[in-house]
């Protein structure tokens, strides 16, 4: 697969774009990272994976990669809920980031090379704060400095939102009677009293705290300068804070665009309705992944499509550990494959086939539940060349390596669980007996074990290459 056959869906141009960094072979990839006032939940843990995978995908096709994602350390909600605590902001903010980065692990989410904690980065902040006013485009009032969009010709680009639709996403976040357009975001917060909760930094306009949006530009402009190839993060994220990134950036550089591709995920749901911390309708990661493995959730979220809803419910996990054990049992049969066969021609298209298929599904807006469909078609087909001993060694191999390929991009396979058996020790004894049976061509008592075999979860399938027990 060549890396320039990639497709995306980019939410700037409304359509499925070519990837082409802006500078020869390097990918700069920004994904907005949380605000750390609460436990992160399974929302947050689909735009981690996705990124995850497509950042592996990207290093796959030879990209030289780097992913840069931030920390919001200082927010009004950090703020409001380090009072309610009766602990410092940066206590609670500390406390909570490191919460994260050990979902983070626990997810196997391991292709983040940078993660950027606002508070680190506040010299950057002012300077670009200040760089603003110097060319018109901020204001001052008594609560702080705000971005008039009015000002910013090409204000709504990304959204599609006009500067009247502005008004009531904004100015939910940013209120100020004051504000010359009600859609006009908080570059800056000036401090508002002596209150210990309030954490504050020394800046010529005056003490204070940076607005939310203006964090993660000054981040990706010291990591990557005026414009950089893609930023991604969750729908929810769309309007306002990336359309303030995109406008406050840009009227800085005077470049355009900011960033080439941008890449939104879509909604979780919970019975139709979005997860929220406002809602209540939360599943903390860390409760989930005490009922189903790491494999199982990114499996959960890697087979639907990207930028698509995805709806949480307990048949959907019942209907992914199925689809995980059809693997597993496939790659505990091809490590068993002993025989010397020679493959023939069918054997070696179908494997093939099967990886072209995989990966053009992927080029193609990395289409997940296209690319899964063709693997557990793939799986249908080996199985049937297996139970006739038409595998042999060598290709068993190559389809094994074949998943372990697959699987340094989804992280979706446990290969340490397949070193061991899934087979229940009665099952084993009672195979081995029964195979006694068979020698002894007693073929009454060997059905009758293969009955009892059946009560356990498992057939048995007597092939040419030997017996082959099968999960049900």
């Amino acid at each position: 697969m060549k890396k320039h056959n990639l497709k995306i869906y980019n939410t700037l141009t409304k359509k499925k774009d070519l990837i082409t960094p802006l500078k020869g072979n390097k990918i700069n990839l920004f994904v907005c990272g949380p605000t750390v006032y609460d436990f992160s939940h399974i929302g947050h843990a689909r735009t981690c994976v996705v990124f995850d995978c497509f950042a592996k995908y990207l290093k796959y096709l030879g990209f030289n990669v780097f992913y840069l994602q931030n920390i919001t350390d200082i927010d009004d909600k950090i703020i409001q809920r380090a009072r309610e605590k009766g602990v410092s902001a940066k206590d609670l903010a500390t406390a909570f980031e490191k919460e994260y980065l050990k979902d983070m692990k626990a997810l196997g989410v391991t292709s983040i090379a940078k993660y950027a904690r606002a508070t680190n980065y506040i010299k950057e902040i002012i300077s670009q704060v200040k760089r603003l006013q110097e060319k018109g485009f901020a204001y001052t009032l008594a609560d702080g400095i705000y971005f008039d969009i009015s000002k910013f010709k090409n204000y709504g680009k990304l959204s599609g939102r006009t500067i009247l639709q502005a008004e009531d996403g904004i100015s939910r976040i940013d209120h100020s009677n004051n504000k010359k357009n009600r859609g006009d975001f908080c570059l800056w917060k000036f401090a508002e009293s002596k209150d210990a909760w309030e954490p504050k930094w020394p800046s010529p306009f005056g003490a204070g705290r940076p607005g939310w949006h203006i964090e993660d530009t000054a981040i990706t402009e010291k990591f990557f300068g005026a414009q950089y190839d893609i930023h991604g993060g969750g729908q929810d994220l769309l309007f306002p804070h990336h359309e303030a990134e995109v406008t406050q950036m840009e009227a800085v550089s005077d470049k355009n665009p900011l960033v080439k591709y941008w890449m939104h995920t879509g909604f979780l749901t919970m019975q139709g309705q979005k997860m929220s911390k406002s809602v209540g309708n939360t599943t903390l990661i860390s409760a989930f992944l005490k009922r189903y493995s790491k494999e199982e959730l990114r499996f959960w979220i890697a087979k639907n499509l990207w930028h698509s809803p995805i709806d949480y419910s307990e048949g959907a996990m019942i209907e992914v550990k199925a689809s995980l054990e059809k693997i597993e049992e496939l790659l505990r049969k091809l490590k068993t494959v002993k025989s010397k066969v020679k493959g023939s021609k069918a054997t070696k298209a179908l494997l093939g086939k099967a990886k072209e298929d995989f990966y053009e599904s992927l080029a193609d807006d990395f289409n997940t539940p296209k690319a899964f469909a063709v693997i557990f078609e793939f799986i249908k087909e080996i199985n049937k060349l297996l139970d006739e001993n038409l595998v042999g060694k060598k290709d068993a191999d190559q389809m094994y390596k074949f998943f372990v390929e697959i699987n340094t991009i989804f992280g979706i396979i446990n290969f340490q669980k397949l070193k061991k058996s899934n087979v229940p020790n009665e099952v084993q004894e009672l195979l081995k007996t029964r195979e006694a049976y068979r020698k002894a061509q007693d073929w009454q008592k060997a059905d009758e074990l293969r009955m009892e075999i059946e009560k356990y979860g498992f057939t048995v399938d007597d092939t040419a290459g030997g017996t082959i027990l099968k999960k049900i």
